[in-house]
């Protein structure tokens, strides 16, 4: 997965809060995220619209820090904040997936957003004490990544009988597994796959699929004739499953 870029929109309301800014946008980037402030990125003489225009343009998401001041400044229209408010809901929102803009309430007592962001779902970094799950849940936002995942659909418990396919009788890697192992304890160093295809009770093709699942769980590892040997995961199987005694 490619480095998420974001743009941190924010007011300069004070020193205190600017440093809280860069220290947001510094623990970003440690954490695997392209994150883009003005801090770092203006001097004396750049050009501020182009600056605001071009990163909230080609960002992957944009962080909108809510301040009071932010919040008054952005639905007033005034100010740099005002000017990248009037960027995003203009032709911005028109061309992109407005769940880019992500909204980070920094407040106390309140939980304003600008006018035209009453409808998303903020991320709460008023608390201090809450911080750390705060940033958690922006920094999986950025990276798809959530706390929670979606569980697969299961079976319909109520599905007729006569509609449910039979059952799979016996273990299948049990059962090749105990010829394996009943070729290591008589002393062979090896299973020869041909004498394992004669042995067992199953179709040539269904057999290379046991054994292929058997190699995933790393219980047995085929040599450069095909031949089967088996391995210490295999052993614990095998004591696990009786078919030695321990």
């Amino acid at each position: 997965m490619s480095t998420p870029k974001v743009f941190i929109s924010y007011s300069h309301d004070s020193q205190e809060h600017k440093k809280w800014v860069l220290d947001l946008a510094t623990r970003l980037r440690n954490s695997g995220v392209d994150a883009i402030i003005d801090q770092w990125e203006l001097r004396p003489g750049d050009d501020l619209p182009y600056f605001m225009e071009t990163h909230l343009a080609d960002s992957d998401y944009v962080v909108m820090v809510c301040t009071d001041k932010y919040v008054e400044k952005a639905n007033k229209g005034t100010g740099g904040v005002g000017y990248e408010k009037m960027i995003i809901t203009a032709d911005l929102l028109s061309s992109i997936d407005s769940n880019k803009i992500v909204p980070v309430i920094r407040q106390f007592g309140t939980h304003n957003v600008p006018t035209f962001l009453k409808t998303k779902l903020f991320v709460n970094f008023s608390k201090d004490d809450d911080y750390e799950f705060s940033f958690d849940e922006l920094v999986r936002t950025f990276h798809g990544a959530p706390l929670f995942e979606k569980p697969e659909i299961g079976n319909n418990p109520f599905t007729p009988v006569s509609e449910t396919p039979p059952e799979k009788t016996g273990d299948p890697i049990r059962e090749i597994m105990k010829h394996i192992v009943g070729d290591f304890e008589n002393g062979d160093d090896y299973t020869i796959y041909k004498n394992l295809v004669q042995a067992v009770d199953m179709s040539r093709i269904m057999l290379d699929i046991i054994i292929n699942e058997a190699v995933q769980k790393g219980y047995i590892a085929l040599d450069r004739d095909g031949d089967i040997r088996l391995q210490p995961e295999g052993k614990k199987y095998a004591i696990q499953h009786k078919l030695v005694n321990a």
